[in-house]
């Protein structure tokens, strides 16, 4: 079997919301249910502007009771701020408490071997699956000077961040602030209703009215893709060109693996005239992963089953 990896994430924070109204609270403004999240769980959300657009995007999580509850979401470190800001804007006379722990607590990604299903108990950190895709493991948060023996307690091999980038990049999940940007983004585009980021029956939430739209007109053209390459990594950032016209921007990319944000509309008729994709020079291809149940360039315009 596969030994187990794991790795601090270094770009990653921790901010807490507690208080008597704290479910109720999230469950208002942000894009998955957390009427239902239990501790153990774990939901992929987002906080959107009310045009729609993604602010942050965090991984929620619960802590039991008997280690006092609450919380906590596993978030870009650089927006922890920013989302801390943002909620306390909608705090009003809600009984929350919203804390940036950032400084104290950290994120530990495990992944490959045995980290399929429910985490195992131990001693050290609030440990829940990744609710993406199984593929990306468990994550531990814990004070960051544990992560040894976080990996150790889990019968881990302690790898650089840099090895979970390359896991993430091959799986073809997108990350923000590197392959879409904050602010400019619907939560379509970054592939989030693809990751269960959003709760199309749930009640309203910020943006909620705007991101019902695209769902069910079918309107999101464009989309975070995993393509590959061979040889050099293109620079990322980079235009993807389809002859003379500019078709999105390449993001993430190492080992032949990268995420690109196309236009999937333009993409399909670069396709159709026979021209190759080149980002930075560099042909590219696209790979639709197992997880993309929508259409690619290529295939039929109705949704993929």
């Amino acid at each position: 079997m596969q030994r187990m990896k794991a790795a601090s994430l270094p770009d990653r924070g921790v901010v807490k919301v507690a208080g008597d109204a704290a479910r109720n609270f999230l469950h208002g403004l942000v894009t998955a249910d957390m009427l239902a999240l239990k501790p153990g769980t774990a939901r992929f959300c987002a906080l959107l502007t009310p045009q729609g657009k993604i602010i942050a995007d965090f991984i929620a999580t619960e802590a039991p009771a008997a280690d006092g509850g609450g919380f906590f979401l596993d978030v870009p470190r650089a927006l922890a701020t920013t989302l801390v800001d943002r909620l306390n804007l909608y705090k009003l006379r809600a009984k929350v408490l919203i804390e940036d722990l950032s400084e104290v607590l950290g994120v530990v990604a495990a992944w490959d071997g045995a980290t399929v299903g429910r985490p195992p108990p131990g001693k050290f950190g609030l440990r829940y699956a990744d609710p993406r895709l199984p593929g990306l493991g468990l994550r531990i948060m814990v004070p960051p000077h544990l992560a040894a023996q976080t990996a150790a307690e889990l019968g881990a091999v302690l790898v650089e961040a840099g090895d979970y980038e390359a896991h993430r990049i091959a799986l073809g999940v997108p990350r923000g602030g590197v392959d879409f940007a904050y602010g400019d983004a619907f939560p379509h585009e970054t592939d989030m209703d693809q990751f269960g980021g959003v709760d199309f029956q749930k009640g309203c939430y910020v943006g909620q009215e705007v991101v019902s739209r695209i769902e069910h007109r079918g309107t999101a053209r464009t989309r975070a893709v995993p393509v590959r390459y061979d040889g050099p990594s293109p620079q990322p950032g980079v235009a993807v060109m389809g002859g003379e016209r500019q078709l999105g921007i390449l993001g993430s990319a190492i080992g032949g693996h990268g995420v690109a944000l196309l236009r999937l509309d333009r993409v399909n008729d670069a396709l159709a005239n026979g021209e190759t994709l080149m980002a930075g020079g560099v042909p590219i291809r696209l790979e639709k992963p197992g997880w993309a149940r929508f259409a690619f360039p290529g295939e039929t315009n109705k949704a993929a089953e």
